[in-house]
């Protein structure tokens, strides 16, 4: 591993060659808040796949990615006049200094949970004038109902026990059920599904589990096992379309019997 000033000496590296691009080159002369935000999503969905497929080394290229485009937010800040990077990390040293008292302070805690339920409190202290006010209102729903449920449980608005959150699970199950056969109003069945599914996130949280995670697991295995049928498609030149589910079906399990996952 490298020395603290080989660290420093990497990052005024790439410090020194972001603003030689933004003052040389065509493209990122041109490139502004805006059109960076949606590269940046992107950059950090790669970062999420690569850790979800456990590859180190192109993670390590993704972590690169998006800390160029924290780079590159704080050059154009900076050009406006309005901060640079080192106002940025002062600012989160300062954020990360109040918000462990337990390290920086006097406070004693005992475990992951009380640190959690100190930081929401220090949070309301500072101004913030919801405990879900820090809920990115653009997070993709199922990541944002997790969180949601998160702080919400930080100040003990949360189930006791699993086997509570078991019951609203079934609950839920059997009032979309109910919704599903004796209705056509779909917006009725979607707040209804919306339900179960955040019941059953809730239940992912309180097992310990990321449902995110989980359900990203789940697609990656679809895929790979999709992926199987197609290939074994070609090789009895058949097209997928031409083939009955009872075929592919077959497939799919010699597929899942191989443990083609990952």
């Amino acid at each position: 591993m490298h020395s603290k000033e080989e660290k420093l000496a990497a990052f005024s590296r790439i410090l020194d060659i972001m603003d030689e691009l933004r003052e040389q080159c065509p493209w990122d002369k041109k490139q502004t808040l805006e059109s960076l935000r949606h590269l940046t999503i992107e950059e950090t969905y790669e970062l999420s796949d690569a850790i979800v497929n456990n590859d180190i080394q192109e993670l390590k290229k993704e972590i690169g990615d998006v800390l160029l485009h924290i780079v590159f937010y704080a050059r154009i800040t900076s050009e406006m006049g309005e901060y640079d990077i080192a106002d940025i990390i002062h600012t989160l040293c300062e954020k990360l200094i109040v918000r462990h008292p337990h390290i920086y302070g006097d406070v004693k805690v005992e475990n992951e949970a009380q640190v959690k339920e100190n930081w929401e409190q220090i949070k309301l202290k500072e101004g913030n004038k919801s405990v879900l006010g820090g809920v990115s209102k653009g997070a993709p729903s199922l990541v944002k109902a997790l969180r949601i449920q998160d702080k919400a449980a930080q100040v003990g608005f949360d189930w006791n026990t699993t086997e509570q959150v078991w019951g609203k699970v079934h609950e839920e199950f059997e009032e979309l059920k109910i919704e599903l056969a004796q209705s056509d109003n779909k917006l009725k069945s979607e707040q209804e599904f919306g339900d179960l599914l955040f019941a059953l996130i809730n239940l992912a949280r309180k097992s310990g589990l990321n449902p995110d995670d989980a359900l990203e697991y789940t697609n990656q295995k679809f895929i790979h096992r999709f992926q199987f049928i197609e290939d074994r498609a070609r090789e009895m030149n058949k097209n997928l379309i031409d083939m009955s589910l009872e075929e592919m079906d077959a497939i799919w399990n010699e597929a899942k019997a191989k443990n083609t996952h990952s």
